[in-house]
């Protein structure tokens, strides 16, 4: 089945580039050896439809698709190593001095110095909204190749931030056109929108590894179905997010390769503390007991995630040891009956006050597991005696502004820096805007503030141990699962691996024989 024919299907695969007059989508014309990788996590609703990294998380694929790269990066393992830096200094507790690489061009030839990476992160400061609050930063200086910089508070993970995929390094000088930007990665972008990428090699890569391909197209294919006849009929080499329903055809199929590696990507139910029903920690706790997260893992997603105790996966050293809520049903019904509520008619559902405890669960489409997470929890807290209304919806953002839910479930990465620090000051801490349950608790607060302040590395993962805790115990937010990434490739791809960082794909190492 041709790309052309897929077109006719119900949820069609938008392929980028070429939208004719008529209404019908081509692929450009191959140009040398040519990878195609379709792919779930690009598009607008992942906020990251662009490679300017400055744009709220378009870093993501800047990072992810080789346009761009970072001062610091992770290996397989998510310790950090230097990339586009030589080494770093801790001066002091808010300074820090790093030596750059002497070798480095960005993709327009122009190098890499002191001051093209301090404007650089002078731009991020100025357009990211998360940018500011993370780095703290007082003052830089550039001096050739060093910089150095100065952060008004303490600083312990500042090297894990300039790995974040925010801190791509761009010439900004060259300005963004048509959501390009000019980065230093082994590929450049000649075509971006909303539906995928086109890269060409970068012919003036830095790297001692070259590039291998001529070109690499993109797709966003956001129906998993599609998604799935498009890797089938080999108009595709390779692909992310496949229905785990699709994995097996692939597993049995000599023709294919899959490869999957844990990562902290966590599916996660925050609860509205502006919601009246749910500033009554039992029914909170309730509803995190009505809900059997093994089932759900091994039932729903097939296998292919790890059960969620907290917000880190005991693979990391900060997220062994916490203890989250088992299964149990009996007890759920338990605590709402304390809470006031009983059965009073046929339909099942609790009442307290003549009123139903009705609940709206926000969520969005673009990652697999949340539609059968948001699923499986209505028909789960049903049982317990709660009615959950679903708004699976693209358009979550709007919901969000306006406060309308009581639950909001997403899949975030809670150590894409591979330190706990991001996470507790995006999604816990008091007052920030990234905490959409609206949680705020001065145990926590105190805890975080430590956090922040303190450089021992064991010390801080026994602090964020206790930190992860503390919302356990508060049922502030719902952990279900870990996604257990996995890619599928024809036998004749090589260089192409998921990472727990979910961050780097495509690679110089990446080549088609």
């Amino acid at each position: 089945m041709k790309l052309k024919q897929l077109l006719a299907l119900p949820v069609a695969l938008l392929l980028v580039f070429s939208l004719n007059g008529c209404g019908t989508v081509t692929a450009p014309a191959a140009t040398g050896k040519v990878f195609h990788y379709g792919t779930m996590a690009y598009g607008p609703a992942m906020q990251n439809a662009s490679t300017d990294p400055h744009d709220t998380y378009c870093g993501w694929s800047t990072v992810r698709y080789g346009v761009g790269e970072t001062l610091f990066k992770f290996d397989d393992q998510m310790g950090l190593r230097p990339w586009l830096a030589r080494s770093y200094e801790q001066v002091d507790d808010y300074t820090i001095k790093i030596k750059l690489r002497d070798d480095v061009v960005f993709s327009n030839g122009k190098k890499m110095t002191g001051e093209a990476v301090k404007a650089c992160l002078e731009d991020l400061l100025a357009r990211n909204d998360r940018a500011p609050h993370d780095l703290k930063i007082d003052a830089m200086t550039a001096d050739g190749q060093t910089l150095t910089i100065r952060s008004h508070e303490k600083m312990p993970d500042f090297i894990n931030y300039l790995a974040d995929p925010y801190s791509a390094i761009i010439d900004v000088d060259a300005g963004i056109h048509d959501r390009i930007a000019i980065g230093t990665g082994p590929y450049k972008a000649v075509r971006v929108d909303d539906q995928g990428l086109r890269l060409v090699k970068n012919e003036n890569y830095w790297g001692p590894v070259k590039p291998k391909l001529d070109e690499v197209l993109v797709y966003s294919i956001p129906d998993g179905n599609t998604l799935t006849l498009a890797m089938q009929s080999g108009e595709l080499d390779a692909v992310q997010g496949l229905p785990y329903a699709s994995l097996p055809a692939f597993e049995k199929n000599g023709a294919y390769r899959i490869l999957s590696s844990p990562t902290s990507r966590v599916y996660q139910a925050a609860m509205n503390y502006d919601t009246p029903a749910l500033q009554d920690q039992r029914v909170r706790q309730a509803i995190c007991l009505a809900i059997d997260k093994d089932n759900f893992v091994s039932v729903l997603l097939r296998g292919n995630g790890l059960v969620a105790a907290g917000p880190f996966p005991d693979t990391f050293p900060f997220g062994q040891g916490v203890q989250g809520p088992a299964y149990d049903l009996e007890r759920a019904k338990e605590l709402l009956r304390e809470a006031g509520y009983t059965h009073t008619d046929r339909d099942g559902y609790v009442t307290k006050d003549g009123q139903p405890l009705t609940l709206c669960w926000l969520t969005y489409t673009s990652r697999q597991e949340l539609p059968l997470l948001a699923e499986y929890a209505q028909a789960s807290l049903k049982k317990a005696g709660i009615k959950v209304d679903v708004n699976a919806t693209d358009n979550y953002k709007d919901f969000l502004k306006r406060g309308a839910y009581d639950i909001y479930a997403q899949a975030i990465v809670t150590a894409p820096t591979g330190d706990p620090g991001y996470y507790f000051m995006s999604k816990i801490y008091s007052g920030q805007p990234y905490n959409n349950g609206h949680y705020s608790s001065p145990v926590s607060d105190a805890l975080i503030d430590r956090l922040n302040n303190t450089f021992d590395r064991q010390e801080r993962f026994r602090l964020a141990r206790e930190i992860g805790q503390q919302i356990v115990n508060d049922d502030a937010v719902f952990y279900a699962s870990f996604l257990k990434m996995s890619v599928v490739m024809k036998k004749n791809v090589t260089g192409f691996a998921p990472h727990p960082c979910d961050y780097y794909e495509i690679t110089p190492e990446l080549d088609i024989h």
